[in-house]
């Protein structure tokens, strides 16, 4: 069984480098000084308790190599998806999406689509939903230079089958996931795991780019505090109307963050090294949602506003 992970940046890295160091055929797909640098000495993961290893898979520029792979991961940002879309409608093997946000495949899997995380549907039309495994990741990593991979907390990966179905693939792939060492239990209830997930990550993201705090520096504020409490309210509203009653409530959700210290989100991390943003998958999607099933979202739509300019002042 060949292995793949496209896009192979902090998580996608952290992925491969453990199916590697764990004896699977993998090969990553990445670009830049990062590529450059696994390639020459391999990916170095950085552990929680501080020790280290030196995996070494194969490492290439070259999408073709991902698709001719049995199972490739996709741990690109969501944002990426529509232009690499076209690419995906070759091969034939399983493609693994491991995005934030909306899925698009959750959401085609229950008859939806949303402009800002499928604009024009291209994604649904490049990609057949029975190719698809759904993904949440939920390790906290960094790229803390090239081919170095800090590994903070978390080392869970929920697969589920689009239409919920318990099938031989994803069970296999669960227990190769296991065998790489990580918590990969396979769901038939995806949605409420996306929503949990999303609750953070639509409100701890763009507030953290906003302000440049960490976690602990954001919920240890009662001001800041009480904005994303309101955020997460108003996300959890969307996921009720949308039919996921969310069984882990908003003070559980702050306090689970607040505890994660000086961790800095993806969307600061992407703020300080001036990528783009994930401001439409992570935020636009539930406002998005919200106005198609007449739930108000007006604090969240004025931080989609900002992190959209703030977005733009990054990229422009």
């Amino acid at each position: 069984m060949k292995y793949a992970v496209l896009g192979a940046g902090a998580i996608g890295g952290f992925l491969g480098a453990h199916l590697s160091r764990a004896g699977f055929d993998v090969t990553l797909v990445a670009r830049g000084a990062h590529l450059e640098a696994m390639r020459s000495h391999g990916v170095k993961v950085i552990v929680e308790d501080g020790s280290s290893f030196v995996a070494h898979p194969a490492c290439t520029d070259d999408v073709a190599a991902a698709l001719s792979a049995d199972v490739t991961f996709i741990t690109l940002k969501a944002h990426s998806l529509p232009e690499l879309a076209p690419a995906l409608s070759g091969g034939s093997g399983t493609l693994v999406f491991a995005q934030n946000g909306l899925p698009w495949w959750y959401l085609a899997a229950s008859g939806r689509r949303l402009e800002s995380v499928d604009p024009d549907g291209v994604v649904a039309a490049s990609v057949d939903l029975g190719r698809v495994i759904g993904c949440i990741a939920y390790p906290a990593t960094e790229v803390v230079q090239p081919g170095v991979i800090r590994h903070l907390e978390g080392n869970r990966f929920s697969l589920a089958e689009p239409h919920g179905t318990r099938t031989p693939r994803v069970t296999e792939l669960s227990a190769a996931l296991a065998r790489a060492g990580f918590k990969a239990p396979v769901q038939a209830r995806m949605e409420h795991e996306i929503w949990v997930k999303l609750v953070g990550n639509a409100t701890l993201n763009p507030v953290s780019a906003l302000t440049r705090a960490t976690l602990g520096e954001l919920l240890g504020d009662g001001g800041t505090r009480e904005l994303v409490r309101t955020l997460m309210l108003e996300v959890a509203a969307v996921a009720r109307a949308a039919g996921v009653e969310l069984e882990v409530g908003v003070e559980r959700r702050l306090e689970g963050a607040a505890r994660a210290g000086d961790h800095r989100t993806s969307m600061l991390q992407d703020v300080e090294a001036r990528r783009r943003l994930e401001v439409d998958p992570l935020i636009g999607s539930v406002v998005e949602l919200g106005t198609q099933l007449g739930v108000a979202t007006p604090v969240l739509s004025t931080v989609y506003a900002l992190t959209r300019q703030l977005d733009r002042s990054l990229t422009r």
